[in-house]
């Protein structure tokens, strides 16, 4: 269960944030944000994602888990990982997948998001994935949708990805260990318009990460975020020297409003992550990125495809945590559940 200190009340929510993610008992009903939610329903995700993995290894990469249910795919955003991520990962479950093209759905007619949910909800669908440009977006979808329906955060505005949060999360716990009170984590760049950050966050704070810093221009740097637990700096060489994970953000230039910064390369001068500022980290330091990667601005090509990235290996995680979250929130275990046989 929930740690009643640990509940929160989001501001950009203007409720618990906590509240309808879980079900009486205290298991995953919905899937919004990470925060406010307890260290060891964290670590249980992640659990779950190991077991997929393995299933994911295996030349039969399919299970019946989800066998019936109806997954819809609302992307209200342009997407390529999330988007494609999580049809694999439904459809490995065994699940039906609707794929609602907004652009040409009857929302581009006038049709209110309520009508389309309740329209979508008619037709049996069981979980909604939804990304949204709009800050909430998803709490407003989870507040109004029938009692039997899930609904997954792929992304709201500027608020929250928790599943690309938790998959950084798999990802270095495989190459890292479990015990992040050992790890500093150095998070480098546009955390000011950054869904991925805040949620990043929030859960290397959940899992006790021993250090999780902050590197950025004061432009790209919201207000009160030493608050959330964070040591910040404006130093890029400070903020990396003796990192064990360097996570590189993508410049938001979609969010941005105004001159925050005075060029794309300046940027790179000052913040870029190249292989010699790498060299300031541990030697077995790791690197993500949760991508599109702006190669030459937030980061070297050599080190975006050198030894030490973990990129590619963010991607294929994502299917086995976006399995693992959406048969939690569809009750369901996976522990009794063997891989379909060719």
């Amino acid at each position: 269960m929930v740690n009643k200190a640990s509940r929160p009340t989001d501001p950009l929510i203007g409720h618990d944030a906590w509240n309808i993610q879980l079900d009486e008992n205290g298991r995953l009903k919905h899937f919004l944000t990470v925060e406010g939610l307890s260290t060891e329903l964290l670590v249980s995700i992640l659990d779950t994602a190991e077991s997929f993995a393995n299933i994911n290894a295996q030349s039969v990469k399919k299970v019946p888990l989800l066998r019936g249910k109806t997954i819809a795919n609302l992307f209200f955003e342009a997407s390529t990982r999330t988007r494609n991520t999580f049809e694999l990962a439904a459809k490995r479950l065994s699940a039906d997948v609707l794929n609602v093209n907004i652009n040409a759905s009857a929302t581009s007619k006038g049709e209110t998001l309520m009508d389309t949910l309740q329209n979508l909800q008619a037709m049996q669908c069981d979980m909604f994935v939804v990304r949204h440009n709009a800050s909430g977006a998803a709490h407003y979808i989870a507040n109004r949708v029938a009692p039997g329906i899930s609904v997954i955060n792929a992304g709201d505005g500027s608020h929250a990805h928790p599943t690309q949060a938790m998959l950084d999360m798999f990802t270095i716990r495989r190459n890292k260990g479990a015990d992040f009170g050992r790890l500093r984590v150095a998070i480098i760049g546009d955390v000011l318009h950054s869904r991925v950050a805040r949620s990043q966050i929030h859960a290397l704070n959940i899992l006790n990460t021993g250090n999780v810093r902050v590197i950025a221009p004061k432009t790209l740097v919201p207000a009160g975020i030493e608050d959330m637990g964070v040591e910040l700096f404006h130093d890029m060489e400070a903020g990396l020297r003796d990192a064990d994970v360097v996570i590189a953000l993508r410049l938001q230039k979609e969010r941005m409003q105004g001159a925050l910064l005075p060029s794309e390369q300046e940027y790179y001068r000052m913040y870029g992550l190249t292989r010699e500022r790498l060299r300031l980290a541990k030697p077995e330091a790791i690197v993500l990125h949760p991508g599109p990667i702006n190669r030459g601005v937030e980061i070297e090509s050599c080190v975006a495809d050198g030894p030490q990235s973990v990129i590619l290996e963010q991607v294929t995680n994502g299917i086995s945590i976006r399995m693992a979250v959406m048969s939690m929130a569809l009750g369901r275990d996976p522990g009794t559940v063997q891989s379909e046989k060719p």
